[in-house]
């Protein structure tokens, strides 16, 4: 994302006032919302003072205001200015009436518990998130940070201590995420952050946070090279190293074909990372990549690059896109009308895949961190399912993985270096939404990644559904 002038921020971090589709949380009232980025807040100023008529949004907000305003109801609003007030109960009463109306809101959910807490003592995390650059991303991870503080907190706390979360919208934008770690940093009170989402975002903060030894866990950015940043960064989505072999290996392995062409976004951290381990793999196993492509390049032309590609012997197309290009992906898999393999990273695991792909992107194969059908055991999607009334995605598991890493960690020693010292463990241990949570010495997750195709079903309401690979 291009950077953009910012003034300089003010900030005012209050702590009164506590603080579908298989995989996918698309229902009947968020279905036909774009995944297309919304044009992001012009200020980048953090603060939870409540706007006034004509002010742009606050970038954060422990219940004190709406960041996301495609999910507000006249009861949250009525709850986010009582909070203000610090008039607790008022608020709780308000939230539990607007999740009465939108039961999959999970920034009603977060401030409902802040306000439950009131004054009282908690411990406080961050969750900076993509909500003016891709809100739909944003509540799917609030969704799981929401799960595993209404758990923790339900179950009477830390320690007998409830967990506070505060909400930040950072755009996904690299300059925007540098400021608001900084003042995060400057406030003792934040004991850790979940964030941020794409992986230039987080590289960019990251920095901050090792600098300011302020522990952060992404749920979201796979980029190898946010492997050993720093020993107070740590991340509960395997890296694109993982991701990026295991495509590998299924083409030569499961599709028994040789030659890929790749696609990738020269602007995109995370994209250049899969395109790079896939390509690396690939050869070193005795594949070939015939051909790459840019999204980004002026002169993309989907219909004659998949011409180009079959003419020089591809047999594979590998997308390795970012949801930045995610048109550009979609015109790719539609010149190609199935006649060549497709294989692509996380991000493509959207519904737009299945509703706009449909029959074009049938046989597509994703490695993404976490399906909701790969451990029908597990308990963390029924319960996903009863708090949200509907099925969630990897992003969703992530959060809540990230957000439980911190409630063990918090248990042991509530203090930032206590948090990073506990995750540096090799004995550390949570349980999550994909069962135990370990870091290696990299602050890389230590997971594999979950292969899924695109075949007909009826779970998504579109016709296709992800499946895992058998």
């Amino acid at each position: 994302m291009p950077k953009k002038e910012t003034p300089a921020l003010i900030i005012a971090l209050l702590v009164t006032g506590a603080v579908v589709v298989t995989g996918g949380l698309w229902f009947a009232n968020t279905i036909k919302q774009s995944d297309r980025p919304n044009p992001p807040d012009p200020s980048p100023t953090i603060t939870t003072t409540p706007p006034q008529s004509g002010q742009p949004l606050p970038r954060l907000s422990g219940g004190e205001a709406i960041l996301i305003s495609d999910l507000t109801t006249p009861q949250k609003q009525k709850a986010v200015e009582a909070l203000a007030q610090g008039n607790y109960q008022q608020a709780i009463s308000e939230l539990e009436a607007s999740l009465a109306v939108t039961k999959n809101d999970p920034e009603a959910l977060i401030y409902l518990n802040n306000a439950r807490i009131g004054q009282k003592k908690s411990y406080t995390i961050v969750a900076s998130m993509p909500i003016g650059n891709n809100a739909n991303a944003a509540k799917e991870m609030l969704r799981g940070v929401a799960q595993a503080q209404d758990e923790i907190n339900r179950e009477g706390g830390i320690n007998g201590i409830n967990l506070k979360v505060l909400i930040a919208n950072d755009d996904n934008d690299e300059e925007i995420a540098q400021q608001v770690a900084a003042e995060f940093a400057k406030k003792p009170e934040i004991l850790g952050v979940v964030g941020h989402f794409g992986s230039g975002t987080t590289l960019a903060a990251a920095k901050i946070y090792q600098q300011e030894k302020l522990p952060m866990i992404s749920p979201t950015s796979t980029s190898v090279t946010l492997s050993g940043v720093g020993n107070y960064i740590f991340r509960t989505v395997p890296s694109d190293r993982f991701a990026g072999s295991a495509l590998a290996r299924y083409q030569l392995e499961g599709l028994k074909k040789q030659k890929a062409a790749v696609f990738f976004n020269s602007e995109s951290n995370y994209s250049q990372s899969l395109k790079d381990v896939f390509t690396t793999d690939l050869f070193g196993q005795g594949g070939e990549v015939v051909a790459e492509y840019d999204f980004s390049a002026p002169d993309f032309d989907a219909r004659r690059m998949v011409q180009e590609a079959g003419d020089r012997g591809a047999e594979v197309l590998m997308l390795a896109a970012n949801s930045e290009v995610l048109e550009a992906m979609l015109a790719v898999v539609a010149a190609n009308q199935g006649k060549l393999s497709l294989l692509a990273g996380d991000s493509a695991y959207k519904p737009d895949i299945l509703a706009r792909g449909a029959e074009n992107a049938l046989g597509m194969v994703l490695a993404v961190p976490w399906h909701i059908l790969g451990n029908p055991g597990s308990e963390f999607p029924k319960a996903a399912q009863q708090l949200w009334g509907g099925d969630v995605n990897w992003r969703t598991a992530m959060a809540y993985d990230a957000t439980r890493a911190f409630i063990e960690a918090l248990k042991q020693n509530p203090t930032r270096s206590g948090i990073q010292n506990a995750f540096a463990q090799s004995q550390f241990q949570a349980t999550g939404a994909t069962g135990d949570i370990r870091f290696l010495p990299s602050g890389d997750r230590n997971q594999a990644v979950q292969l899924v195709e695109v075949k007909v079903g009826t779970r998504s309401g579109f016709s296709y559904d992800f499946v895992p690979v058998q």
